[in-house]
């Protein structure tokens, strides 16, 4: 049983990729959602991806442009620490300083050296309050800095032989300050201004005593314009929160930061939280600017940075690259709202005009079926003006013609039955008839009657070819003997007021025609139009050839018939099978048109509709009958159910 099933589910498989076997509303369907939701996902996903790059790309350059910003503010803030170090440098006051003529203050260890040296200079009571006054009025000269600038936390003048001024700075150690590495790195840079970083391991320290990562140091060494030798130097501590204001302000989607680096990776500002401590060099390209992408503690980060030209400083935004924007997420969100919609529109849309399509075709074939089983009176009910609307109007069509072809043939049929019947009643010894007429013409020619010969012979001649040992198509020659011993007997009646002319072209001569056309034509032209004229009629035959059709023209320059009479005619010629029934009533007006109808209801039963009478009529002027037949070379054999009734 399992067996089965799986084969039941191959063989369904199969049928779903053989597509052409699917049903029409699943191809339908498939169709539909191909044409409508297919694009949409497609449309939807290029957006995301052009959406996520175009967003990518100004988050980047926005993020390089905050960056710009903030490393022009703390180059700023350089800009104006410079400066005041060129300010203390000019000052009167700081030169006298550097030069040694102004006491400063020592390190504890060398301090007493400084007094025992300069004991000389302290005796004079004078000096030294000058020496005092001095140092206050530079004392209070740094101090009017760091009241215009409270974002400064120190400043510290050291001349070169380790003496200093400071406002709120002060020596902790006994250690030399020239010996400082900040006081070397000033030297080194011989009067270039140098920013430091996060001091460390120095001898100063402030009244207010900041931790070294709350302060930012930055020195410049005073050079002799004569001597280029370096008299001193100043060193100032700029409080931290200065970056900090500037950087922690800028948010990076949700969790992005800035921070704030030395050019050796070195950390100067960065938040609590931050993914980070330090960056070595080595991650940084070549550029001044740029993005990479690195991984941290398991997690993807993304760093864009921007190194300023002043200060040498990195600053860096960092944010996890699973991180997206607010606006990345809306447009997501919306997004996938309408390729949701456009989905669920879709498909009901399918399936509703895929029912719509298939539900009356499988109506229509239903109605096929059963008219396949025998019911033709089924009918395909509706008004749609599409194509299916039009089929099952073409469907109804078809089956009012496969009635009306069923009762045609059964006419057909029933007249055939009754054609042999007929046939073998006059076949029932049909040479005593000959006999008796071949009797009768030795008799008259005997007794001298000549007419009465020939008329008795025309009228044997007449009904051999009429027999015609029971076959309906004979020779061209036959038919023309035929019509040609009728107009005999007529002539013979009639005698002045007859006049015949019978024309066959030699290529008619070989043909095969079905018998007896012409009789009923010439005696419709004898009895309704020559001898309803006054005085002599004449009756014209032709037989002809003519694209490639067998043409029989009776003209005659009889009565004629009235126009009303002409149109009626046709119309009975149009279908004279129904015609023959309704003149079946044997009134005098269907009486004079059986015959022809006779006619056209035998070509166009044998040979199709295209063939048979066409008229033409003019009151008082004659009439002109065409019979249009196939050309025959030979007697076409006959039909399989003609041999099957005749076995």
């Amino acid at each position: 049983m399992r067996s089965n099933g799986l084969g039941a589910w191959r063989q369904g498989l199969k049928r779903w990729l053989h597509f052409g076997d699917l049903p029409l509303r699943y191809k339908l369907v498939i169709l539909f959602l191909m044409i409508g939701i297919l694009p949409s996902i497609g449309l939807g996903v290029l957006v995301n991806w052009t959406v996520n790059r175009i967003v990518d790309q100004q988050v980047t350059s926005h993020t390089i442009q905050l960056i710009g910003k903030v490393n022009q503010t703390l180059d700023n803030e350089m800009e104006n620490l410079q400066n005041i170090t060129y300010l203390i440098g000019f000052d009167p006051r700081t030169e006298r300083f550097m030069k040694g003529h102004i006491q400063g203050d020592m390190p504890p260890a060398q301090a007493g050296n400084s007094v025992q040296a300069n004991a000389g200079y302290a005796s004079d009571r004078r000096l030294m309050q000058q020496d005092d006054a001095d140092n206050y009025e530079i004392h209070q000269y740094l101090q009017g800095f760091t009241t215009l600038y409270p974002e400064i936390a120190a400043i510290l003048v050291v001349n070169r032989e380790g003496a200093y001024i400071s406002n709120e700075m002060y020596a902790r150690g006994s250690g030399k300050l020239t010996d400082e590495a900040w006081y070397r790195e000033a030297v080194n840079n011989e009067g270039i201004f140098t920013v430091l970083g996060h001091p460390s391991d120095r001898n100063v320290t402030t009244h207010v005593h900041y931790a070294d990562e709350e302060l930012v140091s930055v020195v410049r060494s005073f050079v002799d314009p004569d001597t280029r030798e370096v008299t001193g130097a100043v060193l100032i501590d700029l409080k931290l929160r200065t970056v900090a204001r500037a950087a922690r302000d800028v948010t990076l989607g949700k969790n992005g930061y800035l921070m704030v680096t030395e050019a050796g990776g070195s950390s100067i500002y960065k938040p609590d939280d931050s993914l980070l401590p330090s960056i070595p060099p080595s991650w940084f390209p070549e550029q001044d600017s740029g993005t990479f992408i690195r991984e941290v503690n398991g997690e993807r980060v993304q760093l864009i940075y921007g190194t300023s030209s002043f200060t040498g400083w990195r600053t860096i935004g960092v944010f996890p690259t699973n991180e997206t924007v607010y606006e990345v997420k809306e447009i997501r969100f919306y997004l996938i709202c309408f390729l949701f919609m456009v989905c669920l529109f879709g498909v009901t849309a399918s399936y509703t005009l895929s029912q719509s399509i298939s539900r009356p075709i499988w109506q229509l074939m239903s109605f096929m079926q059963k008219a396949e089983s025998g019911d033709l009176a089924i009918r395909y009910w509706g008004n749609r003006q599409d194509e299916v609307g039009m089929l099952g109007r073409s469907f109804n069509r078809m089956l009012l013609q496969i009635r009306k072809l069923m009762k045609l043939s059964e006419l057909r049929e029933r007249q055939k039955r009754e054609a042999e019947l007929r046939s073998l009643q006059a076949h029932i010894k049909p040479h005593f008839l000959y006999n008796t007429l071949d009797t009768i013409h030795w008799m008259a020619r005997k007794k001298g009657a000549d007419e009465v010969s020939e008329l008795v012979e025309s009228l044997s001649t007449l009904f051999r070819i009429g027999l015609s040992k029971g076959d309906d198509i004979i020779p061209m020659q036959d038919e023309w003997t035929h019509i040609s011993s009728y107009l005999q007997i007529q002539k013979t009646r009639y005698r002045d007021r007859l006049q015949t002319q019978l024309e066959l072209a030699p290529e008619a001569e070989r043909l095969y025609v079905l018998k007896l056309l012409l009789q009923p034509i010439v005696e419709n032209a004898i009895y309704h139009g020559i001898k309803a004229r006054r005085g002599p009629g004449r009756i014209s035959i032709r037989a002809y050839t003519e694209n490639h059709a067998l043409v029989l023209n009776v003209q005659d320059n009889g009565a004629g018939m009235p126009q009303d009479r002409l149109d009626e005619l046709r119309r009975k010629l149009r279908d004279p099978i129904s015609a023959m029934d309704e003149d079946a009533g044997g009134t005098s007006a269907g009486s004079r048109s059986y015959g022809m109808l006779n006619v056209q209801a035998r070509i166009q039963l044998t040979f199709g509709e295209a063939y048979g009478i066409t008229i033409e009529s003019t009151e008082g002027e004659g009439t002109s009958v065409t019979i249009r037949h196939p050309l025959l070379a030979a007697i076409p054999p006959p039909p399989d159910n003609d041999r099957g009734d005749r076995l």
